[in-house]
C-alpha cells in the first residue's frame, strides 16, 4: 500500500502508543504504508479537543503535534480549493465539517481513510479500511 490518510482519532492512538485501539486490518495497513497523512484539519480538531478539555497533554499541544508528526513519520494535507469545494459537495454526509474536509481529502488524493468512526465507515463514498 502506498499511502494512507489517518482519521484524527487514529492519528492520536497512534501517537500515544495505543495500537490496542486499531482493527487488525488497520494496523496492518498502516504498518505496509509508504507514507502516512493527516489532514491539517486534524490539528485543528486535536487543539479543539485540548480547548475543551477532552484531552490533555503534559507538553504543549504545538511541541506535542509537532513531535508526533516528526516521530510517527506523518505528514500534513494542507487544505487547497479542490479540497474545500470536495467537502461541501458530499452528497448525503454528515455536517462535521473536519469529517467533510477528511473525507474530502481521502477522496480528492485517492487515499484510502483509516477510521474507526461509524458515520465515515458508513458512507459509501469513500474507501475507509477498519
Amino acid at each position: 500500500m502506498k499511502d494512507v490518510l489517518l482519521d484524527t482519532h487514529i492519528w492520536i492512538w497512534i501517537s500515544l502508543e495505543h495500537y490496542h485501539r486499531l482493527s487488525k486490518k488497520a494496523q496492518k495497513a498502516i504498518e505496509k504504508a509508504k507514507r502516512k497523512w493527516i489532514s491539517a484539519i486534524s490539528m485543528w480538531e486535536l487543539a479543539k479537543l485540548v480547548e475543551k478539555g477532552m484531552i490533555a497533554f503534559s507538553i504543549p499541544l504545538l511541541t506535542w503535534i509537532k513531535r508526533s508528526l516528526n516521530e510517527c513519520e506523518i505528514s500534513v494535507v494542507h487544505l487547497d480549493p479542490e479540497i474545500c469545494v470536495e467537502s461541501c459537495s458530499l452528497k448525503n454526509f454528515h455536517a462535521d465539517p473536519a469529517d467533510q474536509i477528511i473525507v474530502a481529502t481521502a477522496r480528492i488524493l485517492s487515499f484510502p481513510l483509516i477510521s474507526a468512526d461509524g458515520r465515515i465507515r458508513n458512507y459509501a463514498g469513500v474507501r475507509v479500511i477498519w
